[in-house]
């Protein structure tokens, strides 16, 4: 699968792709209307070439209080983010090469004020999107905010999400409508955060064609967890 070219779904304003990154943004702009003045930490999980954040603080009155990690496996990916957020004056935002899954590349970043899980969990198993909704509470400082993203193809496993969420102490916000054609949840940790524990993996990339050929995203877990995606963290889905 080439990824980078993937990203050009974005351009296509009649895509779904684009109507979802339209949405993200939105919710993004509006948490950071939220945060308290002062600076404002983000992070970016499987960041793409950072279409959501970069886009939303082009023009944002806090665009100067923010300063984020966008970790990438794909060096075209991630070239490109850094290009974006160059070429629109974002001089805070940082864009790392390497395994969105490791929360090793979180460190010094986490707990942060907004955090972005877009663009994963239609590529993971079912299994290891319970598994991020754990390290959420790592991710996300106390108050902070969570926008995630997940297709609702059925199975849908958006209300599963929800609860996982919500049993980590996370509030709804809010949630994009069933008939939408994509999924976009905006969730607040109301509960206390957690330290991050460093140097663990927080999901296998498996992607979305495997999956989908799979047809078992719960039990296809149990064999790719034990070895890392050779594509792990790109955008889509």
């Amino acid at each position: 699968m080439d990824w980078h070219a993937w990203h050009r779904d974005y351009d296509r304003t009649d895509s779904s792709l684009r109507r979802r990154l339209d949405v993200v943004r939105k919710r993004i702009r509006l948490a950071l209307d939220e945060c308290p003045p002062g600076p404002v930490r983000v992070i970016s999980v499987c960041a793409g070439q950072g279409h959501d954040l970069i886009g939303a603080l082009w023009d944002h009155p806090r665009r100067g209080d923010v300063t984020a990690r966008l970790v990438e496996l794909d060096v075209g990916n991630a070239a490109t983010a850094r290009e974006s957020a160059r070429a629109a004056g974002l001089h805070g935002i940082e864009v790392v090469v390497g395994d969105a899954a490791s929360t090793t590349h979180y460190t010094g970043m986490a707990p942060a004020d907004l955090v972005l899980v877009c663009g994963v969990f239609g590529n993971i198993t079912d299994d290891d999107v319970e598994r991020v909704a754990t390290y959420s509470k790592q991710l996300c400082r106390s108050g902070g905010t969570l926008v995630w993203t997940r297709h609702r193809k059925p199975p849908d496993l958006v209300p599963r999400i929800c609860g996982w969420l919500e049993a980590e102490g996370f509030e709804r916000l809010w949630m994009s409508e069933p008939d939408a054609g994509f999924g976009v949840g905006v969730h607040r940790l109301a509960g206390e955060s957690r330290p991050l524990d460093t140097a663990q993996s927080m999901f296998t990339f498996v992607g979305y064609d495997v999956l989908a050929r799979s047809g078992r995203a719960s039990q296809y877990g149990d064999r790719t967890r034990c070895r890392r995606s050779r594509d792990a963290c790109r955008n889509p889905s």
